[in-house]
Order: C-alpha cells, then sequence, then structure tokens
C-alpha cells in the first residue's frame, strides 16, 4: 500500500516581473549599442551585447514561469514545474557564450586599443547602472527558483557591466589610460563565469533529482525513524521535483500496522513542518516481515 502527501497546487511563478524587466533591458540594450558605437568603446558595446542576450533570456524565462503554472495532466504528472529549470540551464549556457564573446574581444583591444569617448561612456554607464538596479529589485520581489536566479545573473552582469564602463570612462576621462576599459570588461566576465558555473551546478543537481541543496538525507532518515510508531525507515529517496520542490519517497517499517494512519499523519506533519517537504510517498512494511538490505536501513536513533 502507498499513501501519497500532494501538494494541493504548485507554488506560482509570475511571469509579469520578467515581462516588465525585458522591456526595461531591450529598450536599453538599443541605446547602449548606439552609444557604444558612437564612442567606440568596448565597455559599452560589451554590456549592450550582454543586455541583448539577456532580454532573450528574460523572455525564455517569462515563458517557462507561465508554463511553470500550468497544472498536472495524464502526460504531464508532476506539472511543468521543471520548465523553470531548464530555461536556468539554458539562460546559463547564453552566460557562457556572453563570457567569450567579451574575452576574445577584450585580448584583441588589449594589443591595440582604440580611443575612446570617455564622457559617452561614463554618462550611458550610469543610466544603464540605474535602470539595472530598477530590474534588479522587481525580478528580486518575484517568486525564489532557479529560474529566477538565473534572470537575476544575467541582470547581476549587466549591473556590473555598467559599472565597469563607468569606471573605465571616468579613467580613461582623468588619465587617458585606454587599456583599461577592456581590463575591467575582463574582470567582470570573470565574475560572470564564476556565478554561472555555480548555477550550472545547482541545476544539474535538480535535473539529475540529487538530494535538494540544504537537505541531508542520513538526517532526515533519521528523525523520520525518530517518529512515534517507526521502527526504522529505508530505501528513502529524496529529490527535487523543481526548483523549489522536494519530493519524498520511503519504506517505513512500523510496529503495529494498525496504528499505520497515524503514523503516516505524524510522518506527513513532520516533513512538511520540518523540511518544508510537501509531496510524500510512503509504504508501510510490518517489523515483523520487512526484510531491509543493511546499507540501507535507518534505525530508531
Amino acid at each position: 500500500m502507498y499513501d501519497h502527501a500532494h501538494p494541493q497546487h504548485l507554488h506560482p511563478h509570475s511571469s509579469r516581473p520578467f515581462l516588465f524587466a525585458l522591456l526595461l533591458t531591450l529598450g536599453y540594450a538599443a541605446v547602449e549599442a548606439v552609444a557604444g558605437l558612437w564612442a567606440n568603446s568596448l565597455a559599452l558595446l560589451g554590456d549592450a551585447g550582454h543586455m541583448a542576450t539577456d532580454g532573450a533570456a528574460l523572455a525564455l524565462a517569462a515563458l517557462a514561469a507561465w508554463l511553470a503554472q500550468r497544472p498536472a495532466s495524464r502526460r504531464h504528472t508532476y506539472g511543468l514545474g521543471r520548465m523553470e529549470v531548464i530555461a536556468a540551464l539554458i539562460n546559463t549556457l547564453f552566460m557562457f557564450a556572453v563570457v567569450t564573446g567579451i574575452t576574445l574581444e577584450a585580448f584583441s583591444r588589449l594589443r591595440h586599443p582604440p580611443a575612446v569617448d570617455a564622457r559617452v561612456v561614463m554618462l550611458v554607464g550610469f543610466i544603464g547602472l540605474v535602470i539595472n538596479i530598477v530590474v534588479y529589485r522587481v525580478l528580486r520581489h518575484g517568486a525564489p527558483s532557479l529560474n529566477t536566479r538565473a534572470a537575476l545573473l544575467h541582470v547581476l552582469g549587466d549591473m556590473l557591466g555598467s559599472v565597469a564602463a563607468f569606471a573605465a570612462g571616468l579613467v580613461i576621462w582623468l588619465t587617458g589610460w585606454l587599456p583599461i576599459d577592456p581590463l575591467l570588461s575582463l574582470f567582470i566576465a570573470v565574475l560572470i563565469l564564476i556565478s554561472s558555473l555555480r548555477l550550472l551546478r545547482d541545476a544539474g543537481q535538480v535535473l539529475l533529482e540529487g538530494v535538494p541543496r540544504g537537505m541531508n538525507l542520513a538526517e532526515i532518515g533519521t528523525s523520520m525513524a525518530g517518529i512515534a510508531g517507526v521502527h526504522s525507515v529505508h530505501d528513502l529517496h529524496i529529490w527535487s521535483l523543481s526548483s523549489n520542490e522536494a519530493s519524498l519517497s520511503a519504506h517505513v517499517v512500523i510496529d503495529d500496522m494498525d496504528a499505520w494512519l497515524g503514523t503516516l499523519s505524524r510522518l506527513r506533519e513532520h516533513l512538511l513542518q520540518r523540511y518544508g517537504i510537501e509531496h510524500a510517498t510512503l509504504q508501510p512494511e510490518p517489523a515483523v516481515l520487512a526484510r531491509i538490505p543493511l546499507e540501507s536501513l535507518i534505525r530508531r536513533p
């Protein structure tokens, strides 16, 4: 016999913040591209390309957030919550492409630094920073998920790019030292690469159905075995249905089959309140009949 503790609904992931961020991002990307060509600044052109890529990333994030709200069906019994994880993975790969492009161009400009209109770079960089701060705050108020983290990573990269553009313009204006423009671009590329690798790791963990980050399999199993009426737990599995929804399955060896309903209720309440696990599939087994592999056994503490 299996008992299921199903969540009544998926966590909502509104696409409105992504759409608002998309409009701001694409609009200013066009402004930066024109200004970058006029000022001959890699910092501005790189940031404009980054923001244009972010526009595509935010569009993908908005689509994924909309799909994640669709209810479960006979074909997709868990719903489409993992669409946000897939979008996060794709957006991370976009970031790698942006970092590669900026790096190649930066090395080229280090060898032959072109003239840069410092005042235009400073002005556009400052305005871009303000816009990116607004976009970042809008997305931060959205539902937490890997999809949102990926979108925030893109916007954070834009924010750092705007800071780099302003700083490059200021240094060139004060000292005339042109290599600062590509050097700051390389520095931002490294920061973005580090954050992208971390996000890629987390997205991969969800897609590979690993134990969710922050959860300890042995600790959860031991706590379950400590519930009144539970003799031991084995074949325990914990994985992510989406970036913020965990699922659990386990065989629960109990002392008294007649008391299973009460034990099940306590286990459900324990998993929800202590670990936030709403979806649990628990199979009871009488202690006198259970055949449990020693390596998978979690006994009552």
